[in-house]
């Protein structure tokens, strides 16, 4: 007897639990797992059941199924076909497909054609997204023997650097192709540009795209079993590389570091051994290059990066500044999310602060870390600067969350990247800079003749690196290190963000009250204190950039050596 049902398709509200785990359950039944979708389109039975649904990632068509009981309805041609209209209502010009053979008949009348197979899954697109990239790719190609490099390089690092020497060497043209996919540690964009410096004549870098080593061409929401769904997926992204990348760019080898570490590179590499060669491409396996802790790779800076630590050993000169813009939203981040911090913003609240809130500095932090790989140039770092003010206060619609933050980051970031001697270089790059009376540290100056902000930096942070630094180290492993470096930041600056809001006078009640805060230190009153300031409308704004500052010196001055 067959079912009776509702053949509406509707929208499952995947924020629901209940649907979640009803999804979960119908695709565990059709052996497919779940997968992120930005929505999830079913046809439900009289009592709610699912019968046949799918879903949408972008451009791409996931988690098509249908159950058991409902395969004789023919469900799965409408449901595509609402799946494409949705897709294309997005503005999306093709659409893609990974599914079992036996759907291939149906997505083919829908006028989905097969890019690539594996003996588990087809890959299948509906418009002519693969054959305009290859177009692209064909008035790349030159004469003589080419090659190929397909990289992530998250980020760029001195082993890729070494790939692509040790590959130029081997052909007359070489083609470096980034991973296109979004959602890492360092966004496409500054990949890509990680990329073309690194390279420079060595190689000409292409654009990346879908059809390589991305959400698109290595889902894994088809198979149950993880392992055997990782074979599929490289062998159809393999697949698509001999049918359509290289004969595109006109290349007979591909390049690849060998893999010590990671056993799923270490079996594409060995997938990419059978299969090239099968359709005429040489496969050139490289030696990874190693220093004295082992294989040179970006998993081992992302590492040091995560543990605040500047791994400017394991780069090339051209990725130094994206590393560092990654570690100055550490240390700025570590001290927004700092708790009771005395009239700051914090995870918990506004401080003393009206028109600012955690997620406007946090938004902020993230604008300061593009900008600076934005506007990086050595050779005028203050027009950087002022272009990276500029894009922060048009995020924030004028607020001054972070212009004191950008000054101080940026000029100790552009000084580690050309001295060794911190203090000197800080002090030479200050020297460029022309003093401002149109910001309330400016005003504060001229008013009260305390030392500002440029001031200190032209005298090399000394109070940082001689004073603040050392005693941050001296507490770094205590719960509240932060806090502590924070409150003995507070009893030596002149804080021109507490003189503008509250005056000198204020301004030195506030220092001695957080040096006698810091000899009898406690999370209790420290919250009094907390309380106190925002009674007040007190915020050592000065003193929080200095933490930061401080945080972000840690991670880039050796601990042995303070210049």
């Amino acid at each position: 007897m067959e079912p009776t049902f509702n053949p509406e398709i509707v929208e499952l509200p995947l924020g629901v639990p209940r649907f979640r785990r009803k999804l979960a359950s119908f695709l565990e039944a059709n052996s497919l797992r779940p997968e992120d979708v930005d929505q999830y389109l079913a046809i439900l039975d009289a009592d709610g059941e699912i019968l046949a649904g799918g879903g949408l990632k972008g451009d791409v068509i996931k988690c098509i199924a249908v159950g058991e009981v409902a395969r004789s309805q023919g469900l799965a041609a409408p449901l595509v076909s609402r799946l494409v209209a949705e897709a294309d209502g997005r503005g999306f010009s093709s659409g893609k497909v990974f599914t079992k053979p036996e759907n291939e008949q149906v997505f083919g009348s829908l006028g989905f054609l097969v890019l690539a197979r594996a003996p588990r899954a087809v890959f299948m697109e509906n418009g002519r997204g693969l054959e305009e990239y290859c177009s692209q790719l064909r008035a790349l190609r030159s004469c003589g023997r080419a090659g190929i490099i397909v990289m992530n390089a998250n980020p760029f690092t001195l082993g890729h650097l070494h790939l692509v020497r040790e590959a130029a060497s081997k052909v007359d043209k070489l083609f470096v192709i980034p991973v296109a996919e979004e959602g890492q540690r360092f966004p496409y964009e500054e990949r890509l540009d990680m990329i073309r410096r690194g390279c420079g004549s060595l190689a000409t870098v292409v654009p990346g795209s879908e059809w390589q080593i991305s959400a698109a061409t290595f889902p894994t929401y088809f198979l149950k079993d993880l392992s055997e769904a990782a074979e599929t997926q490289m062998r159809l992204d393999i697949s698509l590389f001999c049918s359509y990348i290289a004969p595109a760019l006109g290349a007979s080898v591909r390049f690849a570091g060998s893999e010590p570490l990671d056993p799923l590179t270490a079996r594409y590499n060995a997938i990419m051994s059978e299969m090239l060669p099968q359709a005429g491409i040489e496969f050139v396996e490289v030696p990874r290059l190693c220093s004295g802790e082992g294989p040179v790779s970006a998993s081992r800076v992302r590492a040091a990066l995560d543990k605040g630590t500047y791994p400017c050993g394991l780069v090339p000169p051209e990725t130094r500044p994206y590393l560092l813009a990654d570690l100055m939203a550490r240390a700025l981040r570590l001290e927004l999310d700092a708790p009771c911090k005395p009239g700051l913003v914090d995870p918990s609240g506004n401080g003393s602060h009206k028109d600012m809130d955690y997620a406007l500095m946090k938004g902020s932090i993230d604008v300061i870390r593009r900008s600076f790989t934005k506007y990086f140039n050595p050779s005028d770092p203050v027009a950087a600067g002022r272009a990276a003010e500029a894009d922060l206060l048009a995020f924030t619609g004028g607020v001054n969350t972070y212009r004191g933050a950008i000054f101080c980051h940026y000029i100790l970031a552009y000084a580690a990247l050309q001295t060794d001697n911190l203090s000197e270089g800080i002090s030479e790059l200050a020297s460029l800079v022309k003093p401002s009376a149109d910001s309330h540290g400016g005003r504060a100056v001229a008013q009260y003749g305390v030392k500002g902000a440029l001031a200190m930096a032209k005298g090399g942070y000394a109070e940082l690196f001689g004073d603040w630094l050392p005693y941050y180290r001296s507490v770094k492993d205590d719960e509240y290190a932060l806090q502590r470096t924070l409150l003995h930041i507070m009893s030596t600056l002149d804080d021109t963000c507490i003189i503008h809001r509250a005056g000198m006078e204020m301004a030195g009640q506030v220092k001695r009250e957080a040096a006698i805060m810091l000899a009898d230190f406690s999370p209790a009153a420290l919250e009094v204190m907390d309380a106190v300031f925002k009674s007040r409308g007190i915020s050592p704004g000065g003193s929080a950039d200095m933490l930061s500052l401080t945080v972000f010196a840690d991670s880039i001055v050796p601990n042995n050596t303070i210049n």
